[in-house]
């Protein structure tokens, strides 16, 4: 395999985590987050920013990351969950829990964006565009995309109407639409969609 250029640890000898999350910005579905400790010596040609990757090679490397991350940890929060804690929130609760799946226990948690709530035992760094710089935190980016683009296919067989197995619950022209046409489902961000719409929805 190819050399990548993404960087495969921060910190020599440490076992370091990579995090990221799926979905902040939807209208609709649950957020999703993955952790993923990457073997050091490993690169891999392919793993980077899962927005930078089209539908197929998502897959391809979700299935590749599986099979050779050291561990990995997807975790999913429901639009209850974002409702009272909000998205922000929710998107960190979910890197937490999916942190808590791993075995081995990592040493450092690399964080993509800036923000973070610390975990007792844990040591964590934020890293802006961290998902284009560490192979970890990449290789988190594309389970935790891959897993809610799945999720947001089975929920369009229950609302084709919105369009979900093509905008994955964000807000298309499409999506917007049929809101302004329906109504809200019970998956969608009721809270955020409200406000987005202003007294439209009201």
């Amino acid at each position: 395999m190819k050399k990548m250029s993404l960087l495969n640890f921060r910190h020599q000898g440490v076992l370091e985590a990579g995090c990221d999350e799926a979905g902040r910005g939807a209208l609709a579905g649950p957020v999703f987050a993955a952790a993923v400790i990457w073997p050091a010596y490993l690169n891999v040609e392919g793993i980077r920013d899962s927005k930078q990757l089209t539908a197929g090679q998502r897959e391809a490397m979700a299935g590749l990351i599986m099979e050779n991350a050291i561990a990995y940890g997807v975790v999913s929060l429901d639009v209850d969950v974002i409702g009272n804690i909000n998205i922000l929130q929710a998107s960190i609760l979910a890197m937490q829990k999916a942190v808590l799946i791993l075995n081995p226990r990592p040493e450092l948690l690399l964080i993509d964006g800036n923000r973070f709530n610390a975990m007792d035992g844990y040591k964590h760094e934020t890293i802006v565009k961290g998902d284009s710089t560490y192979t970890s935190i990449a290789a988190a980016s594309i389970l935790a995309k891959t897993a809610r683009d799945a999720w947001m296919k089975k929920l369009h067989e229950e609302h084709p109407e919105f369009d979900w197995f093509n905008n994955k619950g964000y807000g298309t022209f499409k999506h917007r639409q049929a809101i302004l046409k329906t109504g809200l489902s019970p998956h969608h961000r009721a809270g955020f969609c409200r406000k987005l719409f202003d007294q439209i929805l009201e």
